[in-house]
């Protein structure tokens, strides 16, 4: 919404001019924002995703996802895949591999049932809430194996130069799933408020934007069913300012 003041004059009782001022004429929104802030919206799946570089083992990366209502990234077709290798993941200099290259663990697991002369095994999903999830090609392993373990965590790799992660070229690496990696996050998208809170379905709430006076219904992730409040201008003051993330709480800046 954008701010517009509509003065309106009509004669009172004892000839006086009475002022009715009306802040905040609702407008028609658009809504971009489908994610919190630092996570990346894909249309294709309705997903968010995000890049953590704090560095953990597997288990704690799994953790660490699920703490904001999502799972380490599975993939359910090519193109979600593409999607992910073309982004710009805001990497830092702190990393765990190459600087040209870029690991992070995924939502799979490389179960081994044949250590002979090459480890033979299959891939399966970590956790099983999606039915409909394609599986790696055959890893590379990683150096730091044990004889002990029967199961590895997946890793995905990808470029940092733009030309290679645009022609979408990457590699699967079965890994210790004790090394630590940064790792890739997945959840569904969301209703995210004026403050940056996440919003939970069916919840009210104020959505990002320029105005601070609507209240939508979260649905699907996003809002729906908005109404708007209009405000009346502070009295006896001729200056003010408006709270850009109050609704009807404005600040006198008469002297």
């Amino acid at each position: 919404g954008k701010e517009n003041v509509d003065s309106r004059h009509s004669r009172g009782r004892g000839a006086e001019t009475t002022r009715f001022h009306t802040v905040n004429v609702a407008q028609p929104v658009r809504f971009s924002r489908k994610c919190p802030t630092g996570w990346h919206h894909y249309e294709g799946t309705a997903s968010c995703y995000r890049v953590y570089l704090n560095g953990e083992n597997y288990w704690d990366a799994v953790q660490t996802c699920q703490r904001v209502n999502g799972s380490l990234a599975t993939f359910t077709a090519d193109q979600e895949l593409r999607f992910i290798l073309a982004q710009e993941w805001d990497l830092e200099e702190k990393t765990f591999v190459r600087k040209d290259q870029r690991r992070f663990w995924v939502g799979y697991q490389y179960v081994i049932t044949n250590r002979n002369h090459s480890l033979e095994g299959h891939w399966e999903v970590a956790y099983k809430g999606s039915s409909e999830v394609f599986l790696p090609p055959d890893p590379i392993f990683g150096t730091a194996m044990s004889e002990k373990e029967n199961v590895l965590c997946a890793q995905l790799q990808c470029f940092h130069f733009p030309t290679l992660r645009h022609h979408g070229l990457h590699s699967w690496y079965a890994e210790n799933c004790y090394e630590k990696s940064s790792f890739l996050c997945k959840r569904s998208q969301t209703c995210v408020d004026i403050k940056d809170n996440i919003v939970d379905e069916g919840y009210y709430f104020t959505p990002k934007g320029n105005d601070p006076c609507l209240s939508c219904t979260c649905h699907n992730g996003e809002p729906e069913m908005c109404v708007a409040a209009l405000c009346e201008r502070p009295q006896g003051c001729q200056q003010y300012r408006k709270d850009p993330k109050e609704c009807c709480k404005f600040t006198c800046l008469d002297p």
